[in-house]
């Protein structure tokens, strides 16, 4: 165990005053600490390679070493600008990057994090960046020793931290928005209305798990559910590969925070204009699964922004109110279509979690 406190206090000792980064569950009780810092100390980022970016200029324009935070599923986003940007063979710009070891060989976890989990050390090894473990309070020496290392040689230096690692001596606060309609009770109604040979691609986190969990609980059927357990942010591209070669209506259950970190294929999906595309942002503006920090996708206008990129129509739910109006046009709508749903930070409680993938998979190819 280690104290969230001490790790920030042996960064400042060390220089290091600049976070940026993606939320991750295991280092949500650091970016808890640090999420009211000022924007000139830090930035939450929409994806970990612009986090790596970010961390880059900050240290061209201040020549500090900056920590970028990120799990390590989100490696692969980061890999681009660390090799063609910092490493010592081109610009030779220290960081240091704090990874979640999602799928450590010592922590029973999900299939997808274990693949991760299980290549994350190798994968360091591959791109030369030197890193420690941290797993308790002693292990802040080699995290010191390798900030050195990396200050003096120009290099990217990481460490390593497991589930339940992190503790704070301070009980953090989680902000709930107590506004609008629960994710669950979107997707409970959402289900009534969905044609029944119709297809479903959903984004990682709390909705898949809530998807599968209501279909279980309604015994619904309408439609064939693909849960993405992980590639956050692509959701959107799975949706329109599937679109390209069917006729069936195919809706995309995405996320503010999965939207952003990949905002391109919209463009994509409003150039190509599938008739069948239907596509669905439930917005409550945070992170929620990982801690519940902030997206910011509050202050964009989604309208603005769909009709912008191409899609044909755009609807909007903030309540309950004209909920099943709204819904029917949405669904009678041509594509492609975007609907933003405002949602509160809740889930249901006591979620599971898909299972058997390779099952899942087949059901949902099946005619």
């Amino acid at each position: 165990m280690i104290f969230v406190e001490n790790l920030i206090n042996t960064l400042k000792k060390n220089k290091i005053n600049f976070f940026t980064g993606v939320p991750d569950s295991i280092l949500t009780n650091l970016s808890k600490k640090i999420e009211n810092y000022s924007i000139k100390r830090h930035v939450i980022a929409t994806n970990e390679g612009s986090a790596v970016s970010i961390g880059i200029g900050h240290y061209l324009s201040s020549k500090k070493m900056p920590c970028i935070y990120l799990q390590n599923s989100g490696l692969s986003n980061a890999i681009n600008p660390l090799i063609s940007i910092a490493s010592q063979e081109v610009y030779s710009i220290p960081l240091l990057l704090m990874i979640g070891w999602r799928g450590s060989p010592n922590v029973p976890d999900e299939p997808q994090h274990k693949a991760k989990g299980k290549i994350t050390r190798s994968l360091l090894k591959l791109l030369n960046i030197k890193y420690c473990i941290l797993r308790n309070e002693t292990d802040l020496l080699s995290l010191k020793k390798i900030i050195k290392e990396a200050r003096k040689n120009k290099k990217i230096v990481a460490c390593l931290i497991e589930k339940g690692t992190l503790k704070s001596k301070v009980k953090l606060k989680k902000d709930v928005v107590k506004k609008y309609i629960s994710r669950a009770d979107f997707i409970e109604k959402f289900l009534k209305f969905v044609p029944g040979n119709s297809k479903i691609i959903s984004t990682t986190g709390y909705t898949s798990r809530e998807l599968m969990e209501l279909r279980k609980k309604l015994n619904n059927k309408n439609g064939r559910d693909f849960y993405m357990v992980g590639g956050m942010g692509h959701s959107i591209s799975v949706a329109l590969g599937y679109a390209l070669n069917s006729k069936r209506k195919i809706f995309c259950l995405d996320g503010d925070g999965s939207i952003l970190m990949h905002l391109g294929p919209v463009r994509t999906v409003g150039f190509i204009k599938n008739n069948n595309f239907k596509h669905i942002i439930l917005n409550n503006n945070s992170h929620e699964s990982v801690g519940g920090q902030l997206t910011n996708a509050a202050g964009i206008d989604f309208k603005k922004l769909s009709i912008s990129v191409g899609y044909r129509n755009f609807f909007k739910i903030n309540s309950k109110h004209n909920f099943q109006k709204i819904i029917k046009k949405f669904m009678q709508s041509k594509g492609p279509s975007l609907l933003e749903v405002r949602t509160k930070n809740s889930s249901l409680k006591n979620l599971s979690r898909p299972k058997n993938l390779i099952e899942i998979k087949k059901r949902f190819m099946e005619k």
